[in-house]
């Protein structure tokens, strides 16, 4: 299948890096790996030969040598974390990863200024922030609505990207003295920063949209890797605790610049528990021994905040809603093995709103807020299950973990996550 989604089924962190990273190594006709929403808020984790490796803004295809790695259109670029991410690999002996990076002309440009916007509104919300992660992503993404962005194709024309770094600080300026009370943004000093990374992020710039979808023509094999996930898609998430841009099946191809045609498969990364980082509603949340042991066993930081991970039980609804709103085709689920170490495992499996039962993703803010999880009890395996590597293996209490997930998650599960490393994954239904 040449066109393939990878994406978030939950809050986000679900191991999405490792899922496609097996994909690009499972199958060796891929060849591009391709990220469409976010910037460098998102992160993924890659266990290769025992050594670990973190991506923010880049693709984790970008450590397969065969594959292209492109920053798609709807990304939001930061040159600097962009190049400081480049440098770590290089310096950890990854090579060729310029020469298998290609940026969208069309990509917006996080500059230095998005970055405290984002810091003092947060600041001066209060109790109500968001909890973003103050990299400017939000404020990047505003101005690209208000059609105040720079784009990465800006960068080679100083005449142009004088008159919108202008413009956009014409208005930011007067929100940073006027309401948050802080100095003013020089234009020149924006200019500055900007263009000291021209020359070394043209080679790597292309039309994307154009490479893609020729790519596909010749019968090219495309992934498409989501960063954040499905309840944090600003139309289809928990609004507005939501992160900017649409990491959805339907943002792929927004971000991408390619038709809902050309995708063949989209599948659904979910972790055999749920996390959360951030401020919104979560109704399986714990707060008890178990949520900090799921915490420790799990290693719930986040790779780009540094934040600890909200946890909490399997929530089957919430399956199901990314299910329907994504149209997946199947499911990946990731971090079985870190349930090894409960007598029993309660999954989430209905909600109850106002002494009802609600089977479905409540309608409104107010409902979501109020949902109270009805759990369905099931036995755990109390063993050691990373060496596992066919699903006739795991012990008789995990598979019927597992084909109870299936069941009530809507969308057949492909393959299992037994631990970080790349050859720790059994195939269900490959």
């Amino acid at each position: 299948m040449p066109a393939i989604v990878v994406l978030g089924a939950q809050w986000g962190d679900e191991g999405k890096g490792k899922a496609t990273d097996l994909l690009a190594t499972q199958d060796t006709a891929i060849d591009f790996v391709v990220r469409t929403s976010g910037g460098h808020n998102a992160g993924h984790t890659i266990v290769v030969n025992g050594e670990k490796f973190a991506t923010h803004l880049l693709p984790s295809g970008i450590l397969t040598p065969g594959a292209k790695s492109v920053i798609a259109n709807g990304v939001v670029v930061s040159p600097e974390a962009l190049f400081r991410e480049l440098d770590g690999l290089i310096e950890r002996g990854v090579e060729g990863v310029e020469d298998r990076l290609v940026v969208s002309a069309n990509a917006h440009v996080i500059a230095s200024y998005h970055t405290t916007i984002d810091k003092v509104t947060e600041r001066f919300l209060g109790k109500n922030n968001i909890g973003t992660t103050g990299r400017g992503i939000g404020p990047a993404y505003a101005d690209k609505v208000n059609r105040l962005g720079i784009r990465v194709a800006d960068l080679f024309d100083e005449k142009i990207l004088t008159a919108k770094i202008e413009g956009a600080l014409e208005i930011r300026n007067q929100l940073l003295t006027k309401v948050y009370n802080r100095r003013a943004v020089e234009v020149d000093a924006v200019l500055e920063e900007l263009l000291q990374y021209a020359d070394r992020l043209r080679p790597m710039v292309a039309d994307t949209s154009l490479m893609l979808n020729r790519a596909l023509d010749e019968g090219k094999t495309v992934l498409f890797e989501g960063a954040q996930a499905t309840m944090l898609d600003v139309d289809n998430g928990t609004y507005p605790f939501v992160t900017s841009s649409s990491p959805v099946a339907g943002g792929v191809c927004t971000g991408a610049g390619v038709g809902p045609t050309r995708i063949d498969r989209v599948i659904g990364v979910i972790k055999a528990y749920t996390t959360r980082v951030g401020s919104g509603p979560f109704p399986t949340e714990l707060f008890d021994e178990n949520g900090t042991r799921l915490q420790t066993l799990g290693g719930e930081i986040g790779v780009s905040t540094g934040r600890t991970r909200r946890c909490g039980w399997y929530d089957s609804v919430i399956a199901r809603y990314a299910a329907r709103i994504n149209g997946l085709t199947e499911f990946f689920l990731t971090k079985l093995d870190i349930l090894g170490d409960w007598d029993e495992i309660p999954v989430c499996v209905a909600y109850e709103i106002d002494g009802k039962r609600v089977d479905e993703m409540p309608m409104t803010q107010t409902e979501f807020h109020h949902a109270k999880p009805i759990f369905e009890t099931f036995e755990g395996w109390k063993s050691d299950i990373s060496g596992c590597r066919t699903f006739e293996e795991l012990p008789t209490q995990a598979q019927a973990y597992v084909k109870a997930l299936e069941e009530l998650s809507g969308a057949p599960f492909w393959g299992v996550g037994v631990g970080p490393g790349r050859e720790q994954t059994i195939v269900v239904n490959g």
